[in-house]
């Protein structure tokens, strides 16, 4: 174990920067959909189940390996296991962290290109939305200018070191997008005819519950919880020996639920409000994606009163997910290379910097590069890395090292059959819930 290692500060500071990890753009733009997709209520029951009994084992299993190892995630399987093939499921995490900045920092930068738009008052005047997008896709040097600025606002955190950098952005920016999702979240249910999208959020809905709800439920919750790509490794080897894993693993999935919820309080009130056609508008939901936040939200705001005000903190609001997000998955790659080739802190955040601006610039001006790494990352890295964790966990790790683990060296009480339970769960129930995910997204 290496004691110098530098660990956060607070326990508000450990669940901020976790959760911060978790909440991304997905919980906006991917869960609202799965739900209008999955029978409203019935989604988010399943979702929730498949976040206690797949998605916390695993965010767990990542604390163990990161605390246990204190060590970045490739060097961390190299240390619990020497001289093995597993040292490759932590570089397989490296790598996914690093291909999906390459696309996720373009999206990024979407997201601050629409704020100044929103803040100037642009939007205000567009009557074609989708253009207005297209416009935005068809010009690669706006968006590189936009990527680039958010990949060195990302850096700039990287810089500043794990407490004053990670930690205390995260203690300020999570409360700062809590407040904004709730004040957008009491606007959009104070709008005329915001009961129609509460009832088809919330109301059990057999209509349009597709059969493959339960895998639809248990990819968003692997890919909203940031499981495989090496962020709750890394973060997890900054824990101090106080910080009980079970505790912090069901608060950031809740606060991650949270997020995603109240992003559809916001959505559907005001998709429901706001448009007069609301079967098309319930169409526009399902299809999700770029198109939901960049085409449909935007028009949908633009016939509101004071819809600039409104426009600047929904996008203000993406800006903060975003960035929380690809702060966890830069500081993934960084310590890779700041551990594993003795590079300072500073010269791995810039070769990062420049490799993910590269990337960043290539799928700026082809969409087919971009489609590869985003569908490379989601559908095949994601869920091979997640696999692996857990059977390097539930089959391959010392239980005697696991269970010290979670009960902080003895410290805290654990029953054995909660261990039980915990290991069951990592050997024989989510390994093939990963490799249904893995079959279904092959063939979707």
């Amino acid at each position: 174990m290496n004691a110098r290692r530098v660990t956060f500060a607070s326990k508000i500071g450990v669940i901020a920067a976790a959760a911060g990890s978790a909440v991304g753009l997905g919980n906006i733009w991917r869960f609202p959909s799965q739900t209008a997709d999955g029978g409203g209520a019935i989604f988010i029951l399943v979702y929730i189940g498949c976040i206690l009994f797949f998605g916390i084992p695993l965010m767990v299993s990542e604390f163990v390996i990161g605390r246990s190892s204190r060590a970045n995630t490739a060097g961390a399987f190299h240390k619990l296991s020497p001289g093995t093939p597993w040292k490759w499921v932590g570089r397989l995490g490296v790598l996914t962290g690093f291909i999906i900045l390459g696309f996720y920092m373009v999206v990024c930068g979407w997201t601050l290109d629409y704020l100044m738009q929103s803040v100037t008052g642009n939007l205000q005047g567009i009557e074609d939305f989708s253009s207005n997008f297209t416009s935005l896709l068809c010009n690669p040097l706006r968006q590189i200018l936009w990527m680039i600025l958010f990949a060195f606002l990302t850096a700039f955190f990287i810089l500043s070191g794990v407490k004053k950098g990670i930690e205390q952005s995260a203690k300020i920016m999570m409360p700062m997008l809590f407040l904004l999702l709730i004040i957008l979240a009491v606007r959009a249910i104070m709008l005329d005819g915001a009961s129609g999208g509460l009832t088809f959020l919330f109301k059990p809905n057999l209509d349009h519950v597709k059969p493959t709800v339960f895998l639809d439920a248990m990819g968003q919750a692997f890919f909203s919880l940031s499981i495989g790509m090496g962020c709750m490794i890394t973060y997890g080897s900054y824990f101090d020996n106080r910080i009980n894993f079970t505790r912090t693993a069901m608060q950031v999935a809740t606060l991650d639920t949270l997020v995603a919820i109240l992003a559809g309080i916001i959505i559907f009130p005001a998709a429901f409000a706001l448009t007069a056609n609301p079967a098309t508008i319930v169409d526009e939901l399902v299809a999700g994606g770029p198109g939901l936040l960049f085409i449909t939200i935007p028009e949908l705001f633009n016939q509101m009163h004071a819809s600039s005000l409104w426009a600047s903190l929904f996008f203000f609001l993406l800006a903060l997910a975003a960035i929380t997000s690809t702060i966890s998955l830069m500081e993934v790659v960084t310590v890779y290379l700041h551990e594993e080739y003795n590079l300072s802190r500073r010269k791995s955040t810039l070769l990062v910097t420049a490799g993910v601006m590269i990337l960043g610039v290539i799928s700026s001006l082809s969409s087919s590069f971009f489609n590869i790494l985003d569908i490379s990352s989601a559908k095949f890295m994601l869920p091979i890395g997640g696999l692996f964790i857990s059977l390097f966990v539930g089959w391959h790790l010392d239980q005697k090292l696991v269970y010290a683990e979670l009960t902080n060296q003895g410290t805290i009480k654990i029953a054995i059959g909660f261990l039980k339970i915990y290991t069951f769960l990592l050997r024989f129930i989510v390994p093939p819930a990963i490799v249904a995910i893995f079959i279904y997204g092959l063939m979707a």
